[in-house]
């Protein structure tokens, strides 16, 4: 019997650890996941060290969600305080972004990747 609580797509999200998947024919854009269960704390409450990045042919990170360091919420006086670790990298820009689960992860992320690889002209 299946218990009602399983998250089935935080399995998903795991099995994803250590996987590189290409995403154009010409194999010059490229998703790297690395997710790895950790002890909750108040940096990592959900219980995981993640990154999921897209790069191009020459390795530079173009998307990238993930819970390595902390960020400031805003610039400026009112941004001093370090927000919770989780964040998204877009191009050269760094945002807060706030964790709810695994599915809205890779959701959120794909979302990401399709809009930059379409600004790109890689996809339609």
């Amino acid at each position: 019997m299946v218990k009602k609580d399983r998250d089935f797509s935080l399995d998903a999200l795991l099995d994803l650890d250590g996987q590189v998947l290409f995403v154009d024919p010409e194999g010059k854009y490229w998703v790297k996941f690395v997710v790895k269960r950790v002890d909750a704390s108040s940096e990592r409450p959900h219980g995981l060290n993640y990154s999921l990045n897209l790069h191009d042919e020459a390795g530079e990170r173009l998307v990238g969600f993930d819970n390595a360091h902390s960020v400031r919420g805003r610039s400026g006086p009112s941004g001093k305080k370090e927000k919770p670790h989780d964040h998204k990298h877009r191009i050269r820009t760094i945002k807060p972004y706030e964790y709810q689960d695994a599915a809205a992860l890779l959701g959120d992320f794909w979302v990401e990747v399709d809009a930059v690889l379409k600004e790109k002209g890689v996809i339609q």
